[in-house]
């Protein structure tokens, strides 16, 4: 039986995967010719939003000027669309995916697996969350992640880059890399899916930092400075959370160095620093977190971690304090 596919999300990130993904599933066998794409109901100049992607096939909101295949299948109620569903994939924001998983609880077939394209961590009792444990503790499935240096808007030029699926199974790595690659989509598969997630959402502080360095006028050398130094925390902090084997390499993948370059020289993430630092004002500072970033994922790691491991630049020699 052919796999059926369920998006569940449908903002910028989620309509340009739900491009690559109705078009693989339109060609490939083994996949279900129809997509369901879960949609938040939006009224857009009297209109409802799943009608317009329906019949003109374009998210006029959130992914303009891009058209959709035919295929995928707007649905705003969300058990609906993930009735018999065999992949779910999920790219919503965060925040939102305990509730979105509640609702879901009794719907999803027991055999699914699921990826997260979420970007981000969540806090428990315990400390810190991936998104993807959340996914899996409330529905009881199988959880792999997508993550890499993916502006949305790219992807759905058709532009080139390349991302990175995290899967301890073999073989549903295997089947997801199959239903997102494309000939300018490049993925690789590797099993360090844990490190492949925290890198999704560390590499967001580390931006910060170098919109300080924009918005300080520091040059392009410090920011360099700022990157590699992020960098070298995003393996220590990742090294201590993770109970399972943390390679260097899997920070040379699309997930890490490669995501960490995109985010520090664009993105919401370094536009909140450079604002900050150029106004010196906290009130700024709020405001832009309210409005650009949220600051969740500082939030989170600095709670579950006040004295993480630092490093600093001393009389230009890096050092531990």
């Amino acid at each position: 039986m052919p796999l059926k596919v369920c998006i569940v999300g449908s903002g910028n990130w989620g309509s340009a995967i739900a491009k690559l993904v109705g078009d693989n599933a339109a060609q490939l066998s083994q996949f279900d010719n129809v997509v369901n794409m879960w949609v938040f109901e939006e009224l857009i100049s009297g209109r409802k939003l799943t009608e317009i992607i329906n019949t003109e096939h374009e998210n006029v909101k959130y992914l303009p000027g891009h058209k959709l295949p035919t295929n995928v299948v707007a649905v705003p109620e969300l058990l609906e669309a993930a009735a018999g569903a065999d992949i779910l994939v999920f790219v919503v924001p965060h925040q939102f995916i305990g509730k979105l998983c509640d609702q879901l609880k009794t719907t999803v077939k027991k055999e699914a697996f699921g990826v997260s394209l979420i970007k981000g961590v969540d806090e428990g009792p315990e400390g810190l969350r991936l998104i993807s444990d959340i996914i899996r503790e409330k529905l009881g499935i199988q959880m792999n992640v997508l993550m890499g240096a993916n502006i949305a808007n790219e992807v759905a030029d058709g532009k080139f880059c390349e991302t990175t699926i995290g899967s301890k199974n073999k073989e549903q790595g295997k089947i997801l890399k199959e239903l997102f690659q494309t000939p300018n989509f490049r993925i690789t598969v590797v099993e360090e899916a844990d490190t492949v997630e925290l890198c999704g959402a560390l590499k967001n502080i580390v931006a910060v930092g170098a919109g300080f360095c924009d918005g300080l006028g520091f040059g392009d050398n410090t920011k360099a400075a700022v990157i590699r130094l992020g960098l070298m925390e995003m393996i220590a902090f990742t090294k201590l959370f993770c109970a399972g084997p943390v390679t260097s390499a899997t920070f040379l993948e699309s997930c890490g160095v490669a995501d960490l370059i995109t985010t520090c020289y664009g993105g919401r993430n370094r536009k909140v620093g450079e604002a900050f630092a150029k106004t010196g004002k906290v009130p700024a500072l709020h405001s832009c977190v309210s409005n650009m970033l949220r600051g969740e994922t500082c939030h989170r790691i600095h709670y579950v971690s006040p004295e993480p491991p630092r490093a600093h630049v001393n009389r230009g020699n890096r050092r531990p304090s």
